[in-house]
């Protein structure tokens, strides 16, 4: 297939963590659409799965103003400029659990919802962690919470845990530490 061509891109908004893009985009059949999307930052973000002793995970509860409640998930943040995806994962896990990780393995880059947002977010898992803190950017402390390698399966279940990010990030984690077994 061949890619539509964007014949004007115009900034319609602009927010604090986006822009609003108005494309018009001319199609091969000749169709002619206009489209809008979110325009992220242009670092990307990443999200860690943090392995304590080969035997737990570390998560965090966090309140999420979209959902307006507090929520399970993995440790995320947005990438600053100039940083690698593992310069990166390791600063959010100091600033957000306390610890840092001597060993990342990449496991996915993947969009949230690609028709209208241009945000990709790195998967990766971190291993091999050690204690040492950096100060975050957060509003309250982060609760961080302890759950058993061998228990993957119950995270699914809990009713605070319903990122789709962190569901994604949990099987592809999963996969990697079948494989190990």
């Amino acid at each position: 297939m061949q890619k539509p061509q964007i014949t004007r891109s115009q900034q319609i908004a602009k927010t604090r963590l986006f822009k609003v893009e108005e494309l018009d985009l001319a199609f091969s059949n000749g169709e002619i659409r206009t489209y809008e999307r979110l325009v992220a930052g242009p670092n990307g973000a990443v999200m860690i799965v943090p392995i304590l002793d080969n035997e737990r995970l570390l998560l965090i509860r966090e309140y999420s103003a979209g959902t307006d409640n507090y929520q399970l998930a993995f440790p995320k943040g947005l990438m600053e400029e100039g940083e690698t995806v593992e310069q990166a994962a390791n600063r959010e896990l100091k600033e957000e659990i306390g610890f840092g990780a001597r060993k990342f393995s990449a496991m996915k880059q993947m969009s949230l919802a690609p028709g209208y947002l241009t945000h990709k977010m790195n998967l990766v898992m971190a291993e091999d962690l050690y204690p040492e803190s950096l100060a975050g950017d957060e509003p309250e402390p982060l609760e961080v919470v302890e759950w058993p390698v061998d228990d993957i399966e119950a995270i699914i279940e809990q009713p605070d845990f319903t990122e789709a990010r962190s569901i994604a990030a949990l099987f592809l984690a999963k996969q990697i530490l079948d494989k190990r077994v």
